[in-house]
């Protein structure tokens, strides 16, 4: 039985997988190492292994195809893997799964698939063998093969395959759908609400606002869903071995590194378009958004504070995206009071991660923090989270405030509320007992529920009595 490994062994594809390995270690490397495909697949394959770090021991194993495997041998029949990764990854997987016989992959020259993988089975097992494969390329190699078993193939290849004279066997596995939908995480898409911020403070621009806004919000819901996508390849080993991230769909290889890497350009092509129906100046706020994502996923999550400012801004630059759209300035106090609150808000979410890594004893790669750092995180949250409150104080107590809003009054009850809920975040992150992120656990936790409820009423209210 020769097996096949992106694909069909493996519910991803190493060459993705050490492409994104070698981006989060060295991306210019990496660029530079992207010239040798011109020297063909093989020696990029080859080059990109050499600066991958990549745990086999925790890559997403299928488990139907691993039990396949053990089975034949137990029955006496010989097991090679045959992939067209490098050789160094066949060696590896084949050490650690301790269920081959042999393993041959790419040699830097030679690029073992399609057409050169059927020759060489074919000369290397001359008395036959069962080919355990999963796309097209497969099909040269089934041609010459006594035995065809597909894995997670698309229609077409099943029906090619069907047709041919080799008895063909069919495993089935999810449809990717599922899978770049969790990955995209349209539940994060909720802190892009915070466009209508503008909107909320100055009412007065009404409902033609509404539609460049919307537009506004797809746009970076799009341009978001790209940066996740970004984030978790880059992220892949810390995931694998996370409580709770292992679960996420390229860690879990419930999508595929190869589809995901597609889908990043497409979902950004099409937030770059949808800003630029509303302004250039959208654009180019969408744009900045974007490329400060990407560069927090490469490189600034990496450095101590900087993560955190980055986060701050990246929130800030939602109200922003907001004032844009609807085509209004921002006052200093706006501003003013995003930067606080949300600085308190990524330190708090860098406090999560942090009790999260001190409680499971995991030490994180790409994280410039220590878990000793948890109580001077805490102290930057909780006075980020303060001072805010004081700029709220501040803007209520301006003349200008008073002459905008009917019951301004009203607007003094959300500074206390605003004290505890800080607070209480702080509290529970500090406990280990919050999700990683703190947008979530606010509107999912009842209490924030309740706290974010009154805030959002006093606020109506201020507004229209």
């Amino acid at each position: 039985m020769a097996v096949d490994l992106d694909g069909t062994l493996l519910r991803s594809d190493m060459l993705f997988e050490s492409l994104w390995s070698a981006l989060s270690q060295d991306a210019w490397a990496t660029a530079r190492a992207m010239a040798s495909l011109g020297s063909g697949r093989a020696q990029l394959k080859r080059r990109l292994t050499e600066l991958s770090d990549i745990d086999v021991t925790t890559l997403p194993y299928d488990g139907e195809v691993v039990e396949r495997v053990r089975a034949w041998r137990e029955a006496g029949g010989r097991t090679a893997l045959v992939t067209a990764s490098d050789q160094s990854i066949a060696d590896q997987v084949a050490g650690h799964l301790d269920l081959f016989d042999e393993a041959h992959g790419s040699d830097g020259q030679c690029n073992l698939k399609g057409a050169e993988k059927a020759t060489f089975l074919a000369e290397r097992f001359p008395e036959g063998f069962t080919y355990v494969g999963d796309s097209t390329a497969d099909l040269a190699v089934w041609e010459k093969a006594e035995g065809a078993i597909s894995v997670g193939a698309s229609p077409r290849t099943r029906a090619a395959l069907d047709a041919s004279a080799v008895p063909a066997e069919h495993l089935d596995r999810a449809t990717p759908i599922e899978g770049l939908s969790r990955a995209m995480r349209p539940q994060q898409w909720m802190k892009n609400l915070l466009v209508l911020i503008p909107l909320v403070v100055d009412p007065s621009y009404g409902v033609p606002a509404l539609l460049p806004i919307i537009a506004a919000f797809l746009s970076l819901s799009l341009a978001a869903s790209a940066g996740y996508l970004i984030n978790d390849l880059l992220d892949l080993k810390d995931d694998r071995s996370h409580p709770r991230k292992r679960t996420r769909p390229f860690a879990a290889g419930d999508l595929s590194t190869a589809l995901g890497t597609m889908a990043i350009p497409v979902l950004l092509g099409c937030a770059l378009l949808l800003a630029l129906l509303v302004s250039p100046a959208l654009l180019a706020v969408v744009a900045l958004y974007f490329m400060a994502t990407v560069a927090y996923s490469v490189r600034l999550k990496q450095h101590t504070l900087i993560d955190i400012c980055v986060l701050a801004f990246l929130f800030t630059l939602r109200i922003i995206a907001g004032g844009v759209a609807m085509g209004s300035g921002l006052s200093v106090w706006i501003l003013a009071f995003s930067m606080f609150i949300f600085f308190a808000l990524a330190a708090v979410k860098r406090l999560a991660e942090l009790t999260d890594s001190e409680t499971a004893g995991r030490v994180t790669s790409r994280r410039g923090y220590q878990p000793e750092d948890r109580r001077v995180v805490s102290q930057m949250a909780i006075t980020s989270g303060y001072l805010a409150v004081l700029v709220l104080a501040l803007y209520v107590d301006e003349p200008q405030t008073q002459a905008k809003f009917g019951a301004p009054w009203l607007l003094w009850g959300i500074c206390p509320l605003l004290i505890f809920w800080i607070s209480r975040l702080v509290l529970v992150a500090d406990r280990g007992e919050m999700h990683d992120d703190p947008m979530i656990f606010a509107v999912t936790n009842p209490t924030s529920r309740l706290v974010i409820g009154f805030c959002a009423a006093l606020a109506f209210g201020a507004v229209f009595l």
